[in-house]
């Protein structure tokens, strides 16, 4: 259990079921300030063989998982429900809330305050690098549970579904065996 407020590394593996037809190495580098939450996705691999969104006016937008999209799924210790967030490299993104497993709130989810989203993508290289301020996330909360997670889409139209923890036979990043991160809010 990590509860360090400092960046550290998180390498996300494949689901077994949706083998990646490329080599690819995808991670998430994240910390957690009175501020926000920062997330920096890295992809790595032949990214010509990746089908990225291309860059467009940034805002909310539905549907994004079904392309090459970053998640994050939030909640505060000891509530079963949660927050999801989408992140598209084209600016786009997502934010969605849960008063149970799959169990949409949409009454309450009205207009969350915009990450701050940067994209960049070289040859061998996709990152993605987010900001997402605390008033997006549950509160009050000192402690949150985590799962971190990307769809990945090929050329072909491939997805290959990568996260921390598969708890499932086939992918679902909604399942609460998937949130294995802890972090802590810092102390001053």
């Amino acid at each position: 259990m990590n509860l360090d407020a400092r960046p550290n590394l998180h390498p996300l593996k494949c689901h077994p079921a949706t083998p990646a037809g490329l080599p690819l190495d995808v991670s998430v580098s994240m910390s957690l300030s009175h501020e926000g939450l920062r997330l920096v996705y890295t992809v790595n691999g032949d990214t010509a063989g990746l089908r990225i969104p291309p860059a467009t006016e940034p805002g909310p937008a539905d549907g994004l998982w079904q392309h090459t999209c970053l998640e994050a799924f939030v909640a505060a210790q000891g509530d079963v429900a949660y927050r999801e967030f989408n992140f598209s490299p084209s600016g786009q993104w997502a934010a969605y809330r849960f008063v149970g497993e799959r169990q949409r709130d949409t009454a309450n989810e009205g207009p969350s305050a915009p990450p701050a989203m940067q994209s960049i993508v070289t040859p061998t290289r996709l990152t993605l690098d987010v900001h997402l301020p605390r008033v997006a996330l549950p509160s009050p909360a000192e402690l949150f549970h985590f799962a971190l997670s990307a769809v990945i889409e090929e050329q072909d139209g491939r997805l290959s579904y990568w996260a921390l923890q598969h708890p499932q036979e086939r992918p679902d990043f909604h399942h609460p065996a998937g949130r294995t991160l802890r972090l802590a809010l810092p102390q001053n």
